[in-house]
Formats: structure tokens, C-alpha cells, sequence
């Protein structure tokens, strides 16, 4: 079951300094972003909205992780996104009052900022700036659906793979003395959704690449990648 408080009242960090489309707005801005903010709290594998759904509110993730994914008339899941915090959805229907495309679900404890879509576009007028800076954001998610269907269409399973564990570690990552720490989103089920492919496929290759010293497994949901250049010259 989902919680509902109010920012000023919330103990977790202020979202609003920490997400990308308000980082052109100054302290006393900021401060009029967090007023209009309500939070939710979900736990592990609830969903936060549906396909087809009518959103009245910008959903921003403040702490956690979530997946959005359709399914394919097959009936398999499709993972589209992976998004964490600062990142935000639910944009189409505030702005041209279109319906959810994909399904979100928490995939760990996750805090989200709500704000109406009223306040929401009445923020757009006063602020003309965050029409640009959603704009940029959802060039760089076209560009990331762009590549998606390149790589399950076009690429190799060895380059789908490496693509995807380099996209992880970018977002995900930290270096220490053995290589890149990364905590994976996904299970290998859910990366095997992310790229198209069967979850033997992901968990022998991933097999492989560890005998190879490429990476280490550390349990199911983590792994150091060791030669990071070697998964960068497969995808090239």
C-alpha cells in the first residue's frame, strides 16, 4: 500500500533540487516547485500507473528505481525504461492529455514527487524554460527507443548484452580498486525483456563473459565489470 505526505513534512531529500528540468530554476523557484509537490511511497513490484491509464500529475522518482514496459501481443513482457531518481514520467498526458503508453512498477522501495496538472502547466507559463528542458529529455529518450529497436533488430546477441551492462554501468556505476561496481536494475529475466532475448541466453553469456575476466557476479544483482574496454570495442 502506497503512502501519501506532503514535501514539507517528508523526510526524504527534496526532490525538486535533484531533478535535471528544474536545474534552471533558482532557490526561490525551487521553493515554489516544492510547495506544489505531493509524495507517494511504493514498495518492490507495486505498479504506480497503468497502460491506458488517464495521469493528472508529473511523477517525478525522488529515491528508487522503476521499470516501464508494455507487453507484446505474445503476451511477454517488454521493458522500455529503467527510471531512476530524478527522472521523471507522465508528461503526455499533461501536455497533450494523451493516455499512458506503458505500465510503471517499483522494481525496489521507491519515493515519487507528484505535482497536478494544473500546477504542472501553470509552472510551464511562469517558467518557459522547463518546456525546454522536458523537450531535451525526451529527445534523449526517442534517441534511446531509436537504439533499442537497432540493437534487437540489427545487433548480436554478444553486442546486446555488453550494450546494455555499459549502459548500467554508466548510469549505475562506481569505480573501486577491481574495476566498476554495478548494482543491476534488472534480474536476468527483466534484462532479457530490456533487449529481446530468453533468460538462458543473457545468464550463459553473462557466464561467459566472467570466464573471459571481462566481469565478476557478485549474487544476482550485482557485478564488476574488470576490462571495461573490451566490452566498449564488441559494441563499436
Amino acid at each position: 500500500m502506497n503512502n501519501i505526505c506532503n514535501c514539507d513534512n517528508c523526510q526524504h531529500k527534496l526532490c525538486a533540487r535533484n531533478v535535471p528540468i528544474f536545474s534552471s530554476l533558482d532557490a526561490e523557484e525551487i521553493q515554489n516547485v516544492v510547495s506544489l509537490i505531493v509524495h507517494k511511497q511504493y514498495s518492490k513490484g507495486e505498479l504506480i500507473i497503468f497502460e491506458g491509464s488517464n495521469l493528472e500529475s508529473l511523477i517525478i522518482i525522488n529515491e528508487g528505481r522503476v521499470k516501464a514496459f508494455r507487453h507484446t501481443y505474445e503476451g511477454k513482457e517488454q521493458i522500455l525504461y529503467i527510471f531512476s531518481a530524478g527522472d521523471f514520467f507522465g508528461e503526455k498526458n499533461l501536455i497533450i492529455n494523451q493516455e499512458a503508453t506503458y505500465s510503471v512498477e517499483a522494481l525496489e522501495e521507491t519515493n515519487i514527487c507528484m505535482i497536478r496538472k494544473d500546477d504542472f502547466r501553470r509552472l510551464l507559463k511562469e517558467y518557459p524554460m522547463l518546456s525546454f528542458k522536458i523537450m531535451e529529455e525526451l529527445v534523449i529518450r526517442l534517441a534511446h527507443m531509436e537504439d533499442l529497436v537497432e540493437n534487437m533488430g540489427a545487433k548480436n546477441v554478444e553486442s546486446r548484452i555488453n550494450g546494455v551492462l555499459l549502459e548500467f554501468a554508466k548510469k549505475y556505476g562506481r569505480s573501486n580498486s577491481k574495476g566498476i561496481i554495478v548494482e543491476l536494475p534488472l534480474s536476468r529475466e527483466g534484462i532479457a525483456n530490456y533487449i529481446g532475448l530468453t533468460r538462458e541466453t543473457v545468464s550463459r553469456k553473462m557466464s561467459l563473459l566472467q570466464d573471459e575476466g571481462i566481469i565478476e557476479m557478485v549474487g544476482n544483482k550485482k557485478i564488476i565489470i574488470i576490462d571495461i574496454k573490451s566490452l566498449e570495442k564488441s559494441v563499436e
